[in-house]
């Protein structure tokens, strides 16, 4: 063979690999997009959780040791903030005599929410404060992906009540939308507004007989008698409720659901009696009010946190009111 001829061959083999390379060239291998997970993971797993709580934790005690509120909103924010703020004001008013609600980080139980989207809201049950109060249940939300989890509020276990099964932490539990009516007894937006109603009229709610009576509402009914009771015949003394917040609503074991939310009631005294004068002899009030006694008018707004179990559809159970919290935020005189 000549070395011409050796030499035409090789440029045909380079030639030919050259279009096989370029025909290679021309189709990218395909993307094989894995599917998605047959079951939604939980939002967080249990070591996680912890950290968040430990966080959370610190947060509070550096909060707490200045009475700084300031100080709380890397990890607090929403209902939560504005309670503790105001806790901040009665403790520094009461010289210390009425310190801000004991709120612990350890957990007993997570409701973790079983989802890939976003704002996340978790529940947290914890062990029992030092001081043998009611446990606590913490509400703590990631707004995206970017923020760290902050307690949206918190609340006291009533007296008597227990929480309902809810899936192990490291698996989650489905979360339920706020209209979700066909699954529920009653959809979760709707169950706060009937719980707020209950507040309004009490057993002359429309809603009463749908409650287990609870200690949560008794108190709340409590606080505005005393508003009565104290203009008497000065003047007059009235109730308002705010349209409640939904926080979350997470699946339990028997297809129902807890359900936390947020509200906000206003109490108002006016006077009508000439010359009239109430005076503020409580140091936490008259703080918040800047004032020390009262000539024509006292509002009074508390923050409220509540957390509910709804029974499932076709349910006979009534809905029960798990926890709840009240703190007076503002308010103002004249």
């Amino acid at each position: 063979m000549t070395a011409t001829n050796r030499t035409g061959r090789t440029l045909a083999g380079l030639g030919l690999l050259a279009l096989v390379l370029a025909g290679c060239a021309s189709t990218p291998p395909e993307v094989v997009t894995p599917p998605p997970p047959a079951v939604v993971p939980a939002a967080l797993t249990v070591d996680q959780t912890d950290s968040v709580l430990t966080d959370l934790g610190t947060v509070l005690a550096d909060g707490d040791e200045e009475l700084d509120a300031d100080a709380l909103t890397p990890r607090i924010e929403g209902p939560a903030l504005e309670m503790r703020t105001a806790e901040y004001v009665r403790s520094s008013a009461t010289d210390g005599d009425k310190p801000p609600t004991e709120l612990p980080t350890e957990a007993l139980a997570s409701v973790v929410p079983q989802t890939t989207d976003w704002a996340r809201t978790q529940l947290v049950v914890t062990e029992q404060p030092d001081d043998l109060q009611a446990q606590r249940i913490l509400i703590l939300r990631q707004d995206d992906a970017r923020a760290p989890y902050r307690m949206w509020g918190w609340t006291r276990l009533m007296p008597g009540a227990q929480m309902p099964a809810t899936a192990p932490a490291d698996e989650g539990s489905p979360v339920v939308a706020a209209d979700d009516d066909s699954t529920l007894l009653f959809a979760p937006e709707d169950a706060l507004k009937m719980f707020v109603s209950t507040l309004k009229s009490g057993d002359d709610s429309e809603f009463a007989d749908d409650f287990t009576a609870s200690p949560y509402q008794d108190e709340i009914a409590d606080l505005h008698e005393q508003a009565e009771d104290s203009i008497g015949e000065a003047g007059t003394a009235t109730a308002s409720y705010s349209p409640p917040v939904l926080g979350t609503a997470l699946q339990t074991i028997d297809g129902g659901a807890v359900v936390a939310g947020a509200f906000t009631t206003t109490s108002t005294i006016d006077i009508t009696l000439d010359g009239a004068t109430i005076p503020l002899s409580d140091d936490f009030l008259a703080s918040l009010a800047g004032a020390t006694s009262v000539s024509e008018s006292l509002e009074r707004t508390y923050r409220g946190v509540v957390v509910l179990y709804v029974p499932p559809a076709g349910s006979d159970a009534t809905i029960q009111v798990l926890a709840g919290e009240l703190v007076l935020t503002t308010a103002e005189a004249e």
